[in-house]
């Protein structure tokens, strides 16, 4: 027995996306002409993950645009595993992103380049104001949707960034040290890191189909055990179609009835999934150890086509 529920989720507005996109571009060629001119390091290597960024949101919305594709018969759940696959390359550009950014900064580290501190502050500080916007417009959707959340953490990296060249600058015009600008450009790299490996990993276990992390299986069982005239349940599989759609099949060993009644209980089963762990696309097979229409007593699939 099937049940589906149609997902708010799976409508996501594109015009947070748009607006970001547009201010990403933005600093992107402000913190280029501020990063060669101040010969700022950090700077750059901001204004490079910034246009990473630009990258992200379009393939942000990119992906959208294919997961609202309707489903096909040979694509059944149709194409919304696009935005996991978004969110999985925007992680996988990131950590590339971050390792670059270690390389410079040891090289410079080595040599440490003067900067012009009078123009990279400025530059950090319009960077900044413009990435707390960003985040204001992403957060809310960045809350249900993945692909969303993998363009925000380029956002919060961005934020991170420009704090630490603020720091930077700050201390550099006081003590002249320039080195520290390839050391907030290493905890730059760090925080972008953090965020990608963390990106990676939930994309993958939903590649995966591993459990949703807020779900245990064995609570769920439970639960479901306590609907009345559930027996047991086995074979049970909780995994993740995209982000905030979750799916569940599983088998029911029912007490023995008609299978008009059984609906009943598929209709609990259902809506306490739904409601607890927003599994929206379940496969309940129900199941009985002796009914009438099994006079041997053997387990039978109570919903077949040919049931009576």
């Amino acid at each position: 027995m099937h049940n589906h529920h149609d997902n708010k989720s799976l409508s996501v507005s594109t015009r947070p996306l748009k607006l970001a996109l547009t201010i990403v571009l933005f600093i992107v060629i402000l913190e280029i002409v501020g990063g060669l001119i101040s010969n700022s390091l950090a700077l750059q290597g901001d204004a490079g993950h910034m246009f990473i960024d630009a990258l992200a949101l379009s393939l942000a919305l990119f992906a959208i645009k294919i997961a609202n594709k309707p489903a096909t018969a040979t694509r059944t759940y149709g194409y919304h595993r696009a935005e996991i696959l978004a969110a999985l390359t925007n992680g996988v550009i990131l950590i590339l992103v971050s390792l670059y950014i270690f390389y410079e900064a040891y090289q410079r580290i080595l040599e440490p380049p003067e900067v012009q501190i009078s123009l990279m502050l400025p530059v950090a500080i319009i960077g900044l104001v413009a990435n707390i916007v960003m985040i204001v417009i992403l957060r809310r959707s960045s809350q249900r949707n993945l692909n969303i959340k993998a363009a925000l953490w380029h956002i919060i990296g961005d934020t991170v960034s420009s704090l630490g060249i603020i720091t930077g600058g700050i201390i550099i015009s006081f003590t002249k040290w320039y080195i520290v600008d390839s050391m907030i450009a290493i905890f730059v790299g760090l925080v972008i890191l953090y965020g990608a490996v963390k990106l990676v990993r939930e994309s993958t276990d939903i590649l995966l189909e591993s459990v949703p992390p807020n779900i245990q299986i064995d609570k769920v069982v439970e639960k479901i055990k306590d609907v009345p005239g559930v027996e047991e349940v086995h074979d049970v599989h909780i995994w993740t179609i995209t982000s905030g759609v979750n799916a569940m099949s599983a088998h029911l060993i029912i007490e023995d009835q008609k299978v008009s009644e059984s609906g009943e209980i598929v209709d609990l089963v259902n809506r306490y999934l739904a409601e607890k762990y927003n599994i929206t696309h379940t496969t309940l097979q129900l199941e009985c150890e002796k009914c009438e229409s099994c006079p041997s007593g053997v387990i039978c699939n109570i919903n077949r086509p040919d049931s009576k």
